[in-house]
């Protein structure tokens, strides 16, 4: 059954989900974790998004996201 794609509304709160390809690995070492959190810094600076939380787990990571429009989440 294919899923339902969720509509995006501005000013709503949103958690985010990423997962290695068959669960496998996604960050192997400390500097991987280090470099994609810069990377999220660097994209808060860029885009109108608040980050107000994350985990980020070796095949996995979750965020919480505040968008100022809901259509800047990809779905």
């Amino acid at each position: 059954m294919p899923r339902i794609a969720k509509s995006l509304v501005d000013g709503q709160i949103y958690h985010v989900l990423n997962r290695g390809n068959g669960r496998q690995t996604v960050f192997h070492k400390a500097q991987d974790y280090a470099v994609f959190r810069e990377l999220m810094q660097h994209g808060e600076k860029g885009y109108p998004v608040r980050l107000l939380v994350y985990c980020l787990m070796p095949n996995y990571l979750h965020l919480v996201l505040w968008p100022a429009h809901g259509a800047m989440v990809s779905s």
